[in-house]
């Protein structure tokens, strides 16, 4: 049912019928997306994925007989074939629009076919922690959106109005199932943007491909049974965060492709018996009886506005659909692209309320970081949780809550700046970190996920000083400016002309093959 719904969305979405407030916003994200993945593209984990890539694909497979294949697939076959791009190739004849034609940019430097693209993209565009978000919906959208439009409209000249129609339509698809799904999906150690993000890949495939509706629902479908992501990379971390990106990216587009050539999916892939809520969100869902039902109970009591007070193990189905039915008609189509949130520091969103609140104590108050005695961290749970104090790797401190507050109580450190990590990893900052203890607060959990709240106590022989945070800066109600994304885009970026961003503006009249040469030095 939900796939069915979504489906329709995504095939009845038209750019006329999109609020100019979403396009807007759609290009401010790309502005901001184009800036991190550009610069995203020098770290390590993006060059050990494209020497990985090159050395699956830096031989030929040939297969001695091309009569039974309708010349499906990247591969050389041996009668008169030819050696392109160092990948591996099909030798058509008969089809001038052999996928070896369709490339697309590897945003950084060079060119390669869809898939490899898109997922070296999705990569770079979340190797940095500076990629936007969703509070609600507890998400990277971004990140998987555009890696997968600018892969499949640069490859096929599609327009920019196009583009963004097919932008606005994944970021839609990405918040709406992000906020069905979580918080429960996340407390179970899903990382939401390798998952969800999978069917915001398709999405966006399907949109921009023009599939019919039964070719948009085998894509979901397929998008569906290879949603992946586990958090354990993330907080223990690794660059395995960044490949789940990259591999949502990748499924979408390929569930897109096989679903345009006729492979089926499913479509009870979220909602069926044994689908993505009930295996990979609704705790509730396991040995429901009259005793263990309560959430779920009240859950359906909210969204159905009435009493449910029957057995669940009778009419679960029942209020299932009726609850799904109200949360997709309140929200899909509500353009929540407008309530996306754009970082300004390499740290995990959550670990923002606490940074800007002791930028805050230092600019009000004026103390030296030798006199401090005393850092007192009261925060959410999620937040609370990222407490490794001895992260070994750029990777681990963008994870760490110390060390993010550490490293802002220094004058001489920029925290917005790529450097600050340089920092961390240079000096020694055990001082500073064996006097910050955090506290998970009661108070503030009852206040999220509307908030992300942060207090902040920093004490020493004379003083004691106190700020809080409600939510970080770069959130919808406290936005930043399309001029804050150029100093950011210029930061991370400094060589750069940006005078070439400027196409930006009006990129619904371009094709997007044009606008990315002009983009990609």
């Amino acid at each position: 049912m939900i796939v069915d719904e979504i489906s329709k969305f995504i095939i009845n979405l038209d750019y006329d019928g999109i609020p100019e407030t979403a396009i807007e916003k759609a290009k401010i994200c790309f502005l901001d997306f184009l800036g991190v993945t550009n610069r995203g593209f020098l770290e390590n984990s993006v060059q050990i994925a494209l020497k990985s890539i090159e050395e699956i694909f830096s031989f030929n497979i040939t297969l001695n007989n091309s009569n039974n294949t309708d010349n499906i697939g990247n591969i050389t076959y041996s009668d008169n074939s030819t050696n392109i791009d160092n990948s591996i190739n099909i030798n058509n004849n008969n089809n001038t629009n052999s996928i070896n034609n369709k490339k697309s940019s590897i945003i950084g430097d060079g060119y390669s076919n869809i898939s490899i693209s898109g997922f070296i993209n999705g990569i770079s565009a979340h190797a940095l922690e500076l990629d936007d978000g969703h509070r609600f919906a507890q998400i990277h959208p971004g990140s998987v959106v555009f890696p997968t439009a600018i892969a499949i409209s640069e490859a096929n000249n599609i327009d920019g109005k196009k583009f963004l129609e097919a932008v606005v339509c994944g970021y839609e698809v990405a918040i709406v199932l992000g906020m069905l799904t979580n918080p429960q999906h996340r407390n179970q150690g899903f990382h939401t943007s390798g998952t969800v993000g999978t069917f915001a890949a398709g999405a966006v495939v399907a949109k921009l491909l023009d599939l019919d509706l039964e070719k948009t629902i085998n894509t979901l479908g397929l998008c569906g049974t290879q949603s992946s992501g586990l958090l354990e990379s993330d907080h223990k971390g690794t660059m395995g965060k960044h490949l789940h990106i990259g591999n949502a990216v990748y499924s979408g587009i390929l569930s897109g492709f096989l679903a345009k050539n006729s492979f089926t999916g499913a479509e009870s892939i979220i909602d069926g018996e044994e689908g993505f809520l009930r295996t990979m969100s609704l705790e509730m869902f396991k040995n429901i009886d009259s005793n263990s039902s309560s959430d779920i109970q009240d859950c359906l009591n909210h969204y159905l506005g009435e009493h449910v007070d029957e057995s669940l193990d009778e009419h679960l189905d029942e209020y299932l659909d009726k609850y799904l039915y109200k949360y997709l008609d309140e929200n899909l189509g509500k353009f929540h692209i407008n309530d996306v949130y754009l970082k300004k520091y390499p740290f995990c969103r959550h670990l923002h309320s606490s940074i800007d609140t002791t930028l805050n104590i230092k600019g009000k108050f004026d103390f030296k970081v030798k006199d401090i005695k005393k850092i007192t961290i009261e925060t959410y749970k999620i937040a609370s949780e990222h407490d490794n104090f001895n992260p070994e790797s750029k990777e681990e401190i963008k994870q760490s809550l110390p060390y993010a507050v550490a490293i802002s109580c220094f004058d001489k450190v920029d925290i917005s700046d790529l450097n600050c990590l340089n920092f961390a990893k240079d000096h020694n900052l055990n001082d500073i970190i064996k006097i910050i203890n955090i506290k998970e607060s009661e108070e503030f959990n009852k206040l999220t996920p509307n908030y992300r709240p942060s207090k902040i106590i920093i004490e020493n022989n004379n003083n004691v000083y106190e700020d809080y945070t409600m939510l970080p800066k770069g959130e919808s109600e406290n936005p930043f400016t399309k001029e804050d994304i150029l100093k950011k885009f210029k930061s991370l970026n400094p060589n750069f002309d940006l005078n070439k961003l400027k196409s930006i503006d009006n990129i619904e009249s371009l094709n997007i093959a044009d606008f990315m040469k002009l983009i990609n030095f």
